[in-house]
């Protein structure tokens, strides 16, 4: 048996090309998915398209991207297919993996889905190598700030975890993580020791003994005596 798919984005888009064309190619029987992007893999369409074939029978459709949008998508697909002894065929293509022209072809799709995974993993590690060397912080962003942090552990002072962890939309495991770090990190608001120049300090200690003393001397009357006496 030969089941076409056919499939269109969004409802404004019309089946009418598709169908015709599937018709055409003698299939048996046309299922469709309208208003339904090729990135879902849960297509209700699809699935029932899946469920229907048995082995020896051909799945047929307008045009490769009907089926997914991605290489990789579509590999996964096809390669199921074969798994089942299930075979396919895109018109526009002039695939159809139930001859060896077919297959070749079908290969060709698998070399360049596999070339299309190793040049994405290749640019996001680029990526990530050049952000790092920028100083970028890698990751998902930090669940609270240090502020928030503050606020999180005066809170839990009056109030159970579970409300601030709720409070902030975290775990209760993050908010105790979280707390525990603030009490390890270093306070920039308490300045280091400074030392002092026991020296420097002494010095104008002396300068007013010295002082005091030359006052002491002028102002304390000689032997006893009152001048003039």
């Amino acid at each position: 048996m030969r089941i076409g798919y056919a499939r269109v984005s969004t409802e404004e888009q019309n089946l009418d090309l598709q169908l015709t064309a599937l018709e055409a190619a003698g299939c048996d029987r046309v299922i469709t998915d309208h208003g339904m992007s090729g990135a879902r893999f849960d297509r209700p369409g699809l699935q029932e398209v899946l469920a229907l074939a048995q082995s020896d029978d051909t799945i047929v459709v307008w045009r490769l991207d009907r089926l997914g949008r991605s290489l990789s998508h579509l590999v996964e697909t096809m390669n199921s297919f074969r798994a089942r002894g299930i075979h396919f065929a895109s018109l526009n293509e002039s695939i159809d993996t139930g001859t060896s022209t077919g297959m070749f072809m079908f290969h060709i799709i698998a070399a360049l889905a596999e070339f299309e995974r190793a040049l994405i993993t290749e640019r996001t590690r680029a990526g990530i190598a050049a952000a790092r060397s920028r100083g970028q912080r890698m990751g998902r962003p930090p669940a609270l700030d240090s502020h928030q942090i503050e606020q999180a552990r005066d809170l839990l002072r009056s109030l159970p975890e579970a409300d601030v962890a709720a409070h902030f939309h975290i775990q209760c495991r993050t908010l105790r993580r979280l707390v525990r770090e603030l009490a390890v990190r270093p306070n920039p608001l308490v300045s280091a020791p400074v030392e002092i120049d026991r020296n420097e300090a002494e010095r104008p200690e002396r300068a007013n003994d010295t002082e005091a003393a030359t006052e002491s001397t002028s102002s304390s009357p000689s032997n006893g005596r009152v001048p003039g006496q």
